[in-house]
């Protein structure tokens, strides 16, 4: 692959980190309003799908499925339908800001994943990135005051990592997947993810309400253009580009993009602590788009230290 397309790559990854940090600062609002978190996905989800049935006959992109897409595609829409219902479900239970920040354990086990199940060579400058990253986001992620984390809010946290991680991975590795088209492959894991969402409504487990003020249905549409579709749009292509570890960490940009929306859009006030937080996940994202140099130089360096070693003895 060229440098351009890694740049692209890159970019992509970082603009879905940065579209995926508004989650909480639209979803939170119609909680407010008494709409529940599978009514907020439903609409979230449904409201996407015309957006990319458009841009599909724009493009001139065929709806059909072949036989051998139709499993994965499903299975990949649940799995997100999963992963935004049980981090949606967690901000009734912890602050929304943390559990976004928690979220962010997704690139160690897609890592970890990779090199387990796939054999993905685990190289050095990963090590480093995922070490800084996770420093940052401890740094970020703080209960206000003297609260405590909520132990059921972090499960259904690590619950929407897990099934999201996995999503990235078998969007990397089933050759099926590979071949879809970006847009299409959305469509598709948008509308089996909203099959979810019905089913819950119509077996009772969950109940259909709707924004008790107008400016509500502004914040569903904002959800189903930023965080949905160009996020998740943003997310896929980046993994066919650079693959699914580099996309995962530079995923951890999106508490960054949270901090700097509370300060310039919510006006809360930011620490010292958030600005140092930010700023090591900032440098681990560095990390991940300049790998090859570093991993290049740590290797130099530890190709030296034999030869130090062996000046000492003599």
């Amino acid at each position: 692959m060229n440098y351009t397309m890694k740049i692209k790559g890159y970019a992509l990854a970082a603009l879905a980190a940065a579209a995926y940090g508004t989650n909480p600062a639209f979803v939170v609002p119609l909680y407010g309003q008494g709409v529940n978190p599978v009514s907020v996905l439903l609409f979230r989800y449904l409201m996407g799908l015309p957006l990319l049935a458009a841009i599909m006959a724009v493009r001139g992109l065929s709806f059909s499925l072949r036989k051998e897409e139709v499993v994965p595609t499903v299975v990949l829409g649940v799995l997100m339908a999963v992963s935004s219902l049980t981090l949606y479900e967690s901000y009734n239970y912890m602050n929304s800001g943390i559990a976004s920040t928690l979220l962010f354990v997704y690139p160690v086990m897609v890592a970890v994943m990779m090199i387990m199940f796939f054999h993905e060579k685990f190289s050095i400058s990963t090590v480093i990135c995922l070490v800084v990253m996770g420093a940052g986001l401890m740094l970020l992620m703080k209960p206000q005051g003297n609260g405590t984390l909520s132990a059921f809010g972090c499960l259904l946290v690590m619950l929407s990592s897990l099934t999201y991680a996995i999503y990235i991975v078998m969007v990397n590795v089933s050759k099926s997947v590979r071949d879809i088209p970006t847009t299409k492959l959305l469509f598709y894991v948008l509308g089996w993810g909203s099959l979810v969402y019905v089913a819950m409504l119509s077996t009772g487990s969950s109940s259909l309400t709707l924004p008790s003020e107008g400016w509500g249905w502004l914040n569903l549409l904002a959800l189903a253009v930023i965080p949905t579709v160009f996020s998740l749009a943003c997310t896929t292509r980046a993994i066919q580009l650079i693959g699914s570890t580099p996309t995962a960490i530079l995923g951890a940009l999106e508490p960054v993009s949270a901090v700097v929306l509370s300060i310039t859009v919510l006006g809360q006030a930011v620490t010292a602590q958030d600005i140092i937080g930010g700023l090591l996940i900032v440098a681990a994202a560095t990390i991940v788009v300049c790998a090859g140099p570093v991993d290049k130089a740590l290797l130099r360096m530890r190709k030296m230290f034999p030869r130090v070693r062996a000046k000492n003895k003599k």
